[in-house]
């Protein structure tokens, strides 16, 4: 392979009012490199990544692109150039197909059944299952991001790249994507990983950088490192380590759901076939599964955008199935939504008035009138107490990086001092240090006595964090399983539908035996 980097980034610097997002940022990636880009949310990853995607124009510095001396002014230039990129929030219509969406970044002509057939290949053929003709408002969180790749695959890119690629796969699914990114990488096409999955980084990438603060602060080798040393490098301390007291087993049932059954508007969507659950207090219950089996379905019914038969859901044996959200949450079920800005807050208001969208009913009302200053001292202790990093409760939601707004979210509900708490994919795309504070947080809420439903397609969180763990599949709730008695294969092959397979498989056999 050639000996000119394929990029490089030399004193690049980007400021916005008082901040200096990236500062003097040097970057090189070589043909063929899969390399890292570590740090903590609010590093600078993110705006460098925009940077060179031509999303954000940098204030000082330059780019070389195969040794010649580029100004990347759109991501149009960038894709002409062979630059694709999946963001970690998505850039998709949520009213066109995906084949449509894809068409939209494709500069040569194309026949829109041609192209579907494209995607179906391509998609399959990278383990990315994906229908063309599907709404993108109807496809879940991982189904968008499957998206938001095989549209850059559909590109031929030189340089792709990946912000948390594997936050919503299965082990399974994180293999095969990895082998094709090993192939792409044999092929002469550089990637650029942004994960805060240390052992994946470790597993696939030749080299990284690391920022801090805007800054790079260092250069590894993976293999080389340890996920200790690589963390340390990262966050400038020890990874923090999550301590979960046992769960007794005895304690009383606070949640119950009863053979709920469900249909759903969404022509593509998910119907649940008998669901059982119960959860305890003082214990966390985690469901796994792939992205479109059921999740949102489960979790309209749970937190009320979906009501269902009154009797199929039970609070403190208290029939609830047939409330709406709010009339769920005066009886001390809390929920926080796995998309975060557009659901759990919105962009463009402040924390303060976030604050008041769920915690309204905590005193911050009086007859009829809101009381603006105890919403305000209530977002602060909520940025003090669960350390939120930004300027103050009148920053915009939106301008908080994912991991710190995470963690107001969790934490605005949990300041309302929930009985049940449902939380849908914690820590999807958060930093480790974030990550494991989430995760404590979560884990000492429990312990509390609050009974807690976890929806993650994490599978190292869930054995971290939960006492049972099932698995939905297909809109099927398998039996919660205490976390000693399974492993993440065991987990990943139901996920995948793999077990249910192999077990039909086994039946003949057992039947003659």
């Amino acid at each position: 392979m050639s000996e000119t980097p394929r990029l490089q980034l030399a004193h690049v610097t980007k400021r916005y009012p008082g901040v200096v997002a990236n500062d003097g940022v040097d970057l090189s990636v070589q043909p063929g490199e899969i390399h890292a880009v570590l740090g903590e949310n609010g590093a600078g990853k993110s705006t460098l990544m925009k940077i060179i995607y031509g999303a954000v124009q940098p204030d000082d510095g330059q780019m070389l692109w195969n040794g010649k001396q580029v100004k990347v002014a759109s991501p149009h230039e960038a894709r002409r150039l062979g630059i694709g990129m999946v963001f970690q929030h998505f850039s998709l219509f949520e009213t066109l197909t995906v084949a449509e969406n894809i068409a939209l970044v494709l500069d040569e002509k194309f026949d829109l059944a041609a192209l579907s057939a494209r995607v179906t290949e391509v998609s399959e053929r990278y383990g990315l299952p994906i229908d063309p003709q599907r709404l993108v408002h109807g496809l879940s969180v991982g189904e968008r991001q499957r998206v938001e790749i095989v549209r850059c695959l559909l590109q031929n890119p030189q340089l792709l790249i990946l912000d948390e690629p594997t936050s919503v796969l299965t082990p399974q699914a994180v293999q095969k994507l990895f082998e094709t990114l090993r192939r792409l990488a044999s092929e002469g096409v550089s990637i650029l990983y942004i994960s805060h999955k240390l052992h994946e980084i470790q597993s696939l990438c030749d080299g990284a950088t690391v920022m801090r603060g805007g800054k790079v602060t260092g250069t590894a080798i993976p293999r080389d490192e340890t996920p200790s040393s690589l963390a340390r490098m990262m966050i400038g301390r020890d990874l923090p380590v999550c301590v979960s007291p046992p769960f007794t087993g005895d304690a009383r049932l606070v949640f119950s759901v009863d053979k709920l059954s469900a249909t759903t508007d969404d022509p593509f969507g998910t119907q649940l076939h008998d669901i059982d659950l119960q959860l305890h207090a003082g214990e966390i219950v985690g469901i796994a599964g792939i992205s479109g089996n059921g999740q949102a379905e489960l979790l309209a019914a749970l937190s009320g955008e979906l009501p269902v038969q009154a009797e199929m859901i039970k609070l403190e044996g208290k029939a609830i199935g047939h409330l709406r959200a709010g009339k769920r949450r005066d009886a001390g079920l809390c929920f926080v939504p796995e998309e975060r800005l557009g659901r759990g807050a919105v962009p463009a208001m402040s924390l303060t008035e976030n604050t008041i969208l769920t915690a309204h009913r905590k005193g911050l009302k009086q007859h009829g009138l809101l009381k603006l200053n105890a919403a305000r001292e209530f977002a602060l202790r909520c940025i003090e107490r669960f350390d939120v990093r930004c300027s103050g409760p009148a920053a915009a939601a939106r301008s908080l990086s994912g991991g710190n707004l995470q963690k107001f979210i969790v934490g605005r509900e949990i300041m309302q001092a929930p009985k049940v708490m449902i939380v849908a994919q914690p820590t999807w795309g958060v930093d480790v240090g974030a990550a494991a504070f989430l995760r404590q947080t979560l884990i000492d809420l429990s312990r509390q006595g609050v009974a807690i439903l976890v929806v993650s397609e994490e599978l190292d969180e869930l054995f971290e964090i939960c006492d049972r763990i099932a698995v939905l599949a297909q809109g099927r709730l398998s039996a919660a399983l205490i976390k000693a008695h399974t492993n993440a294969e065991s987990i990943g092959l139901q996920m995948s539908g793999l077990a249910a397979t192999q077990q039909k498989q086994e039946e003949p056999a057992d039947a003659l035996a």
